[in-house]
C-alpha cells in the first residue's frame, strides 16, 4: 500500500486559455478501488496521463507506485498477430500463465490468446487486454472507460471481474458499473476536487443534500444582503437629509433650531452606521462566495416531437436478415410493433443485428425499396408512410470540420444549437474547434443536440450515451421522461434502459 500525493497541481494544454487543473491538491491510497467522476472535458483522462508522466506540469506528484494504463495502444502489426506473441510488448515482464489465469476469471477460453487479435470481437479484445493489465501485482492501474460499446453480458462479466480487484482508478460514466466496483470516488467538480468514501450512489445522495444545503444558505445570504442594502440606503438618505438642515436658517429668528455642531454629530453617527452596514454586506457576500461554485443543477433540455396521425409507426413480423457474404443470418423471426408514445429498447449481444435493424428501418422510412446494405431479408418490416425520423448514430467518425458548417448541413438554427450544447455543458471554447478534435463524449453531445432540435415522429438513437458523462445522462433521462417522445433505441447503460424504456425487444444471435 502506498500514497499518491498531489500538491498544487496546475496544468493546461498548449494554446489553451484555461487551466484544466489549477493549484489542485489531494491524496489517494493505492489500495483503493477509486472511481474517477466528472463532466466531459473536466480532465479525467488528462489526470491519468499526468500520473503516467506524459505531460509537463506545475506542482508536485509524489508516489512510489508503479502505474499501468488501459486501454493499451496496439499497432496494426500486433492486430494481425495472436496476443500471445506480443504480451511482453504490452507489459514488460508479463507471464502468459498469469494472463491465462485472469482470462479464466473473465469467463473466457485460453484459445483467445492464440487467435489473431484482429479476428476477436470487441468484447473479447477488451477481456484479453484486461487480463494482461491485471497479470502483474504491486501496480496501481489506471482504467479508462473499459465497458464502452460492450453488450450487457460482457459488461456484466467485466463488472464482476473488476469488483473482485483492488488498487485502481476507474474512469466510467456507467452508474451501475461504478456502484458495483468502487469503494471511493474522486470527483472533478466545476471548481474543486473532492474525495469521498463509498460508491457513486452514496456520493450522489450526499451531493444532492450538500447542493440543497448550499442553495438554502445562498438564499439566506441573499435575503440578508437585500435587507442590509435597504437599511444602508435608508440610513444614507437620512444622513443626507439631516446634513442639509445645517444650511438655510437664521439662528436669531430660529433660536430653537438645532445648532450646526449637533446636526454634524448626528450626521456623522448616521454615516458611521451606513458604513457599518456596508461592511456587513461585504462580509455576507464573502460568506456567500463559493457556495454554488460546484452546484450540479443542469439546465432543462427540450425537444419538440411531431405527432403522427396513426397509432402504429413500425411493424416487424417474422423478419430475418442475412448479409450477402455471411454463412448464417444476423437475426431470424424477429417480431414487434412500435406504437406512438412508446420507447422501445433493442437488447442483445454485440453482433446480434441491433444497428443493422435500425439502419434498415431508416432506409425503409426514406422510401428506399432496396436497402443500401448488402443483405437478404425475408418477412415483414414496415414503417408508416411519411414518417420523419431523427437519428443518432453510434459512429462519430463522420464528424469533421466546424460546428457552424455542421449546423448548415443539418439546417439547424446556429444560436439554438449552441444554446443546447451549452445546456449539455459543452464549453463555449469548444465551439471554435474542429469536430474531429473534440473528445468522444463531446462528439456524442453534438449528435444528441442535433437530434433534440430536429422535430420528428420517431427518434432512433444507436448507443447515444457512450462516453457521455453521468450528469448529462441524468439530464437527458429527465427530459425524455418529461417529453415522452416515441423512440427506438440501443444503449447498454442498464440504468438508462430501466428508466426510459417502456418495452424491450430481445434479439438473439450475435458473435
Amino acid at each position: 500500500m502506498a500514497q499518491i500525493q498531489v500538491t498544487d497541481l496546475t496544468f493546461s494544454y498548449e494554446g489553451s486559455f484555461d487551466n484544466i487543473f489549477e493549484h489542485s491538491s489531494f491524496s489517494i491510497d493505492t489500495d483503493w478501488k477509486l472511481g474517477l467522476i466528472g463532466r466531459n472535458g473536466k480532465g479525467k483522462t488528462t489526470l491519468l496521463n499526468l500520473l503516467l508522466g506524459k505531460y509537463s506540469y506545475a506542482g508536485h506528484i509524489h508516489t512510489s507506485a508503479v502505474f499501468d494504463y488501459f486501454p493499451y495502444g496496439l499497432t496494426e502489426e500486433q492486430k494481425n498477430l495472436p496476443a500471445a506473441e506480443f504480451l511482453e510488448e504490452l507489459k514488460a515482464g508479463c507471464e502468459q500463465w498469469k494472463v491465462l489465469w485472469e482470462l479464466e476469471q473473465l469467463c473466457e477460453d485460453a484459445a483467445l490468446l492464440y487467435r489473431p487479435f484482429g479476428t476477436l470481437s470487441h468484447g473479447e479484445r477488451i477481456k484479453v487486454l484486461l487480463a494482461v493489465l491485471f497479470s502483474k501485482e504491486q501496480e496501481f492501474l489506471l482504467i479508462d472507460e473499459p465497458t464502452s460499446h460492450l453488450d450487457s453480458g460482457a459488461k456484466e462479466t467485466v463488472k464482476t471481474y473488476l469488483a473482485s480487484k483492488k488498487g485502481f482508478i476507474l474512469v466510467s460514466h456507467d452508474r451501475d458499473l461504478l456502484d458495483a466496483c468502487i469503494d471511493h470516488v474522486l470527483v472533478l467538480n466545476r471548481k474543486s476536487i473532492e474525495i469521498q468514501k463509498g460508491n457513486f450512489s452514496s456520493w450522489w445522495e450526499n451531493r444532492q443534500r450538500k447542493d440543497q444545503f448550499e442553495k438554502t444558505e445562498n438564499e439566506k445570504h441573499l435575503k440578508e444582503i437585500r435587507k442590509l442594502r435597504q437599511a444602508a440606503a435608508r440610513t444614507g438618505a437620512w444622513a443626507d437629509q439631516n446634513e442639509k438642515t445645517k444650511i438655510g436658517y437664521d439662528p436669531a429668528k430660529e433660536p430653537d433650531h438645532a445648532n450646526r455642531a449637533f446636526i454634524g454629530e448626528k450626521t456623522r453617527k448616521m454615516q458611521s452606521r451606513t458604513k457599518a452596514l456596508k461592511n456587513r454586506i461585504e462580509r455576507e457576500i464573502k460568506e456567500k462566495e463559493g457556495l454554488l461554485a460546484d452546484l450540479e443543477e443542469p439546465a432543462e433540455l427540450k425537444m419538440m416531437p411531431l405527432v403522427y396521425h396513426k397509432n402504429t409507426l413500425i411493424t416487424v413480423r417474422d423478419y430475418s436478415v442475412m448479409y450477402e457474404d455471411a454463412k448464417k443470418p444476423v437475426f431470424t423471426n424477429l417480431s414487434f410493433t412500435l406504437n406512438r408514445g412508446e420507447r422501445i429498447a433493442l437488447h442483445g449481444r454485440n453482433g446480434c443485428g441491433k444497428s443493422t435493424l435500425l439502419r434498415l428501418l431508416m432506409q425503409r422510412a426514406a422510401g428506399q425499396e432496396q436497402p443500401k446494405l448488402s443483405v437478404r431479408a425475408s418477412g415483414v418490416c414496415e414503417t408508416a408512410s411519411g414518417l420523419v425520423i431523427s437519428y443518432v448514430n453510434q459512429d462519430t467518425s463522420m464528424l469533421k470540420g466546424s460546428i457552424r458548417n455542421f449546423c448548415m448541413e443539418r439546417n439547424l438554427e446556429e444560436h439554438l444549437f449552441f444554446a443546447v450544447l451549452r445546456q449539455l455543458d459543452l464549453d463555449r471554447v469548444q465551439f471554435g474547434k474542429p469536430m474531429e478534435e473534440q473528445s468522444e463524449g463531446q462528439k456524442k453531445k453534438i449528435l444528441i443536440a442535433a437530434s433534440l432540435l430536429t422535430p420528428a415522429h420517431l427518434y432512433v438513437w444507436d448507443e447515444p450515451l457512450n462516453y457521455v458523462d453521468v450528469f448529462s445522462r441524468m439530464q437527458i433521462e429527465k427530459m425524455l421522461l418529461s417529453v415522452r417522445p416515441t423512440m427506438l433505441f440501443v444503449d447498454h447503460d442498464v440504468r438508462f434502459q430501466e428508466k426510459i424504456a417502456t418495452g424491450v425487444v430481445e434479439m438473439s444471435g450475435g458473435l
